[in-house]
């Protein structure tokens, strides 16, 4: 691995750190947007309370649990049920119509976070009569932000901020009724959680294992770079169904993308593709 001119020693130090993860534990960050992955490595630095990027890297190799501790620095689990209301309204309104015509329904949250967007989408699924004969597969890296995702219990003052969200997506039932609330805390009901299948699963490593009519990969590709989003992109498309429904982050795209060719836009706006070849 050469220096380019102008590369600090901190730099160098974080892609050397970066190659060796990927080579010893095959989790791969290389391909990361490098000021993303610059904050959260000296983060991850100061709560191991080591002087130098090096001398994390010299722990990461030799102790499993330090690479543990990296992992979940570098993974991002910014989240929140119905975030972004109006995608939500956009799937009510123009995707699940479509999902009704198929027997039996698949969808992939491909990076799921603690699951607070795939319950808001089993909500939707719910509401529609459609969830009985749908399988949601929700996918994320992090094993800690799993064991979340799978008990479905958020603290109760964040509720009221999701009620709002969910009206706003144009929900009209009782909100409240979703959880049983108790200690401070709502647990996501039983009936929303049993048709969901929670699995570890890295897109930038692993590969497809199955075919999806949705897939929602939302506000995860922004953190990539170019080579990387579009490898990424690849993997999703190879997973969609024939005329399947991909939706993105709102500050992500298919424009310029290698693969726009295969789709034709649902809603530009809340970026809803729908594979057409």
């Amino acid at each position: 691995m050469e220096a380019t001119r102008g590369e600090s020693l901190e730099d160098i130090e974080i892609a050397l750190l970066l190659e060796g993860v990927y080579r010893h534990y095959g989790h791969d960050f290389r391909g990361y947007a490098a000021a993303t992955v610059r904050r959260r490595v000296l983060h991850c630095l100061h709560t191991e309370g080591l002087p130098t990027v090096s001398a994390l890297q010299g722990r990461v190799l030799h102790d499993p649990r330090a690479m543990t501790r990296l992992l979940e620095a570098l993974s991002i689990n910014v989240t929140g049920m119905f975030r972004d209301p109006g995608f939500y309204r956009a799937l009510r309104e123009q995707v699940l119509p479509l999902l009704r015509t198929h027997p039996f329904i698949r969808v992939w949250h491909a990076g799921c976070a603690t699951g607070e967007e795939v319950y808001s989408l089993a909500i939707l699924l719910s509401e529609a009569g459609l969830l009985g004969r749908s399988r949601l597969y929700a996918t994320d890296m992090s094993a800690a932000a799993l064991v979340v995702a799978r008990n479905g219990i958020y603290p109760q003052e964040k509720l009221a901020a999701y009620a709002r969200n969910y009206a706003l997506s144009g929900g009209t039932g009782d909100f409240g009724a979703y959880f049983t609330q108790q200690y401070g805390h709502g647990r996501v009901d039983a009936s929303l959680r049993q048709n969901i299948i929670w699995g570890q699963h890295n897109l930038v490593t692993d590969g497809s294992f199955n075919e999806f009519h949705l897939i929602l990969c939302r506000n995860v590709l922004i953190y990539f770079n170019r080579p990387l989003q579009e490898q990424v992109q690849g993997l999703l498309v190879g997973s969609l169904a024939p005329f399947g429904v991909l939706g993105l982050g709102r500050h992500e795209s298919l424009e310029f993308s290698p693969h726009a060719w295969r789709f034709a836009t649902l809603n530009l706006s809340e970026k809803l593709y729908r594979r057409t070849a």
